[in-house]
């Protein structure tokens, strides 16, 4: 199925018969360049409306996110010109397994044996779905890698900066938006170009094309909006694994609204996805409530090492100095006094 755009800040190449399209004839990294502009554009306006609040921080640290980011979506679009779309495939695949173990190495983030047997038949699921073939060749291969690095470590930042700044997804976005921008509008005529052997300034850009332009840009807005406030709000693998539901939604959409090809092994590889979803998100939710539980055991305990600690002298479990003299009376003295 044929769609103007696809969900996230990445994948804007769409695929008609194995084979690479655009936009009405329109690039894919050049066209980003300008859903991110227009993103900033309508963030602008809307601080100017005063619907959040501008929150500065390490400037530095927006940057290098921008710039990571919008090297992340020009790798990604590198990877698909120069391997065959089931390749592609496999290198989104990637992405959670390559999430998971940074977060394990470098965050000391654990995954439960429950978590990570969900994922794995999601993963199942959406190969079986949408792989089918696999031509390798060694500069595409080197493309997918250093996409699936640069993918991961850029949605790991969007969540650990919004955390460590105490920045919201908007907040986050905003800042962040000019430098992705920048960044693939520099970028993106020439890899276009590369991929395409097309101009993107030389393309006759006729009121059609510019309404579907605009159409897109405005729709980007809200796609970037809810990226930032999915990946803060919980993880990059949850976000991934909502990407992969997307992806069975549009081959489901595509078969009931449009007739697209379908066979047998789509349905069995999207049922399977849908079964990992279920109990992905199962077992989130009895982490959540694990952590919860130990939580509210843990507030009464400090509670009470908080307490007067006359009442702890009082019931003998109190903690005294060196230099602490409490009065000990004899109960028996006292009784013949």
């Amino acid at each position: 199925m044929l769609t103007l755009f696809d969900q996230g800040p990445i994948d804007k190449y769409n695929h008609v018969n194995g084979k690479q399209v655009q936009l009405m004839g329109i690039q894919a990294t050049t066209l980003t360049s300008w859903h991110l502009l227009v993103t900033f554009c309508s963030l602008h306006i809307a601080l100017w409306m005063k619907f959040f609040e501008h929150k500065p921080f390490d400037a530095s640290s927006v940057m290098g996110f921008g710039i990571l980011n919008g090297i992340s979506i020009g790798l990604l679009n590198l990877s698909l010109g120069f391997n065959s779309v089931g390749f592609y495939q496999m290198t989104k695949l990637a992405i959670i397994p390559c999430t998971v173990l940074l977060e394990t190495l470098f965050f000391r983030k654990k995954f439960s044996r429950s978590v990570q047997f969900s994922l794995t038949i999601l993963i199942l699921g959406v190969g079986v779905a949408t792989v089918t073939d696999l031509q390798l060749n060694a500069l595409g291969s080197f493309l997918s890698l250093l996409a699936v690095l640069t993918t991961c470590v850029a949605q790991i930042m969007t969540n650990t900066i919004q955390k460590k700044f105490k920045v919201s997804s908007t907040q986050l976005l905003y800042q962040s938006c000019p430098y992705q921008a920048i960044t693939l509008f520099i970028v993106g005529p020439f890899l276009d170009g590369l991929l395409t052997n097309q101009n993107v300034f030389a393309f006759a850009y006729t009121p059609q094309v510019l309404f579907f332009i605009v159409l897109s840009c405005l729709i980007s807005v809200s796609v970037n909006f809810s990226t930032f406030l999915v990946i803060g709000k919980t993880s990059a693998v949850t976000y991934q694994v909502l990407g992969h539901l997307k992806t069975c939604l549009v081959l489901a959409f595509g078969y009931i609204l449009l007739r697209d090809p379908f066979s047998w092994r789509n349905i069995l590889g999207i049922l399977i996805a849908v079964v990992g979803m279920v109990f992905y998100s199962y077992y989130c939710t009895l982490e959540s409530q694990r952590k919860a539980n130990e939580g509210s055991q843990q507030l009464p305990q400090t509670k009470e090492s908080e307490a007067d600690p006359l009442l702890g002298v009082e019931n003998g479990s109190g903690m005294l100095g060196e230099d602490s003299k409490v009065p000990v009376w004899n109960s028996n003295k006292d009784l013949h006094a």
